[in-house]
C-alpha cells in the first residue's frame, strides 16, 4: 500500500529558486516503488509490481499507478494502469478520478473514482468504484499499517479486496467478492528511500472466481513467501 511520507523529493520549475527562495506551492514528483517482489522464489516463482508515481501542487496532482503479476514460463497474468487526477478535499484525505486500463488477462476499460488518505489510527486506506462497459461494476479496497520497531525496522499488515457486479469469465472473476489477500512484510530501511523486505503473504478467491480459477488448473487458495524491495525517488 501506498505510504504518505512528508519527506519529498522534488523538481521545482520556478524561477524564484534561481532567485535564492522557494516558491509557495511548488510543482514536486515523486516515484514510489512499493512492491517489487518475487513470491514463491524457485521454479514456480511469480514477479509482483505496485509502482506510483505522481506530479503536482499541494492539493492538485497527476497519478500514474501500474501494478501486476508475471509468472515463471507463463507471461504476465495480471497488468493493469491507472492514470488519475488527485484533489486534496481534508487534511490527509485525497479525492481521485480518472481512468483505470487492464491488459491482462483480457483487456477492460474503466472509469475510477475513490479516496485515498490517512483513516483514524493511522491506517492508510485506499478505495477505489470502477464503471466499465456493459455496466460493470467493480470495487477496490486496500488497508495497510506500519509498526515502527525501531527507526529502520518496520512491519507492515495490509489488507486488499475486490468485489464486481457482474460475471466475466474472460477475466476470470465473478459476482461479488472476488479476492482476498492479507499480507505481513517485515522491511529494513538502508536508507529512508530503500529498504529491501521479506514477508508473507495468504490470498482466497471467491464464489465464481475460484470456479474459473479451478477449470483453468489454478488453485483457489494459497500462502506465499515474498522477498522484494521498496523504494521512492
Amino acid at each position: 500500500m501506498k505510504k504518505i511520507n512528508t519527506t519529498l523529493f522534488a523538481l521545482v520549475f520556478s524561477g524564484n529558486v534561481l532567485a535564492g527562495g522557494l516558491p509557495d506551492d511548488p510543482l514536486l514528483f515523486k516515484l514510489m516503488i512499493d512492491k517489487a517482489e518475487v513470491a514463491n522464489p524457485g521454479s514456480n516463482s511469480a514477479f509482483v509490481w505496485e509502482v506510483d508515481a505522481w506530479l503536482g501542487k499541494d492539493l492538485d496532482k497527476l497519478w500514474f499507478k501500474t501494478e501486476g503479476e508475471q509468472s515463471a514460463g507463463e507471461g504476465v497474468e495480471e497488468a493493469s494502469t491507472e492514470l488519475l487526477y488527485s484533489r486534496a478535499i481534508a487534511p490527509f484525505w485525497d479525492l481521485q478520478a480518472g481512468w483505470r486500463h487492464d491488459f491482462q488477462p483480457e483487456g477492460r476499460d474503466w472509469f475510477a473514482l475513490g479516496f485515498k488518505g490517512l483513516a483514524p489510527y493511522l491506517f492508510e486506506v485506499d478505495a477505489t468504484a470502477y464503471v466499465g462497459e456493459s455496466g460493470r461494476l467493480a470495487l477496490g479496497l486496500q488497508a495497510e499499517y506500519e509498526y515502527m520497531f525501531t527507526q529502520k525496522l518496520i512491519l507492515s499488515p495490509e489488507v486488499e479486496m475486490n468485489l464486481y457486479s457482474k460475471d466475466d469469465e474472460a477475466m476470470g472473476v465473478g459476482s461479488g467478492l472476488s479476492d482476498l489477500s492479507a499480507g505481513l512484510r517485515l522491511r529494513y530501511e538502508l536508507r529512508r528511500e530503500f529498504a529491501p523486505y521479506i514477508g508473507v503473504n495468504w490470498w482466497r478467491k471467491f464464489g465464481k472466481t475460484a470456479d474459473y480459477a479451478r477449470a483453468e488448473g489454478g488453485r483457489r487458495t494459497d500462502t506465499e513467501f515474498v522477498v522484494g524491495i521498496r523504494a521512492w525517488f
